[in-house]
């Protein structure tokens, strides 16, 4: 099992360095009357967002335009807590844009304009290297399908070999699966990607529908079994039904959902559970109690509308509360 010793009850030690990558854009949601109201949102900013909140300090690595735009997206990751040093800008670049509609039962369709959004380009940048020599010091670094399908065949290039030098040095990478064909060329392109992300993976958090329609896995114990095959320590699967199984040393333990009587948007009901779980086990919560803050706040997140729910909806949750009811 890995270990998470907790760095808070110990001032004299240095808070772990996490970071989570990706792609912020901006959102456009539909209103039942209508009306648009806009908003920014990403799954791997969405998750920041709330490891900032459960109190995890979180660095966002992308790249922005040098627009209004991308400076508003800024001014709300630090109003967040999110630290923004490792944020590029591109002269001349707008960050990229998706529009969210919700039908009467909280289920979402997105539709996107991102394709020369400049977070594609994170690693092949002038500023790249830089960056990429700064987060093999990071301790915790995630990131989750679409950041790889984003970033291309010349990305994963740089990253993943990024990646073997950080956990090389003692650094862990945690990956959601977030499997989003449109994305992809082809599935064989995608899967050979997520084969290598699995080799390269600490704590794996793979939903069993992502997989199983990437590899025709046909349930939850074939998925389960082909993320373990990788050599993951620690996985979360989250099952189609509410909940998940924690997977680890100690072995497979069943964690079920919150009950929520209304669902209203499901967006960032993943992101905000990879959020709660990251934070937990960073507060040195077992795997089974970090998976329990984690359904807390994704039953929180999906009763409210937008990726990045009011902040007064989450005020009071902590990753160093009670999590054990």
């Amino acid at each position: 099992m890995l270990d998470f010793t907790p760095r808070v009850a110990a001032p004299e030690t240095a808070a772990p360095k996490v970071a989570a990558l990706g792609e912020c854009m901006l959102e456009l949601v539909r209103r039942p009357d209508g009306t648009f109201t806009m908003g920014f949102g990403g799954d791997t900013l969405n998750t920041a967002v709330y490891l900032a909140r459960l109190g995890a300090p979180v660095d966002y690595v992308t790249a922005l335009g040098d627009d209004p735009h991308s400076a508003s997206m800024l001014a709300a990751w630090t109003a967040e807590g999110v630290g923004t040093a490792q944020v590029l800008r591109v002269p001349g670049r707008v960050p990229g844009l998706y529009m969210i509609e919700t039908d009467d039962k909280g289920e979402r369709r997105f539709l996107y304009w991102r394709d020369t959004a400049p977070a594609r380009e994170l690693f092949v940048l002038p500023q790249s290297p830089a960056l990429i020599a700064a987060l093999e010091g990071y301790d915790l670094l995630y990131l989750s399908g679409i950041s790889l399908a984003i970033w291309g065949e010349k990305g994963r290039e740089v990253l993943f070999p990024l990646l073997d030098r950080m956990r090389e040095r003692g650094g862990r990478v945690a990956f959601d699966t977030n499997w989003r064909p449109r994305l992809w060329p082809n599935k064989e392109t995608a899967q050979a990607a997520y084969d290598a992300m699995l080799r390269r993976t600490d704590i794996a958090l793979p939903g069993v529908e992502d997989l199983s329609a990437l590899y025709g896995d046909p349930d939850a114990g074939t998925v389960l079994e082909r993320v373990r095959s990788a050599g993951v320590p620690e996985i979360v699967l989250k099952l189609e039904k509410p909940g998940c199984i924690v997977a680890g040393a100690d072995g497979d333990v069943e964690v079920p959902s919150e009950r929520v009587a209304t669902v209203v948007d499901t967006t960032a009901a993943g992101d905000s559970f990879s959020a709660g779980y990251l934070a937990g086990r960073l507060a040195g919560r077992t795997p089974v109690e970090a998976a329990r803050l984690a359904h807390k706040l994704a039953a929180i997140v999906i009763q409210h509308r937008g990726a990045i729910i009011p902040r007064e909806a989450t005020a009071g949750l902590s990753a160093l509360g009670e999590v054990k009811a």
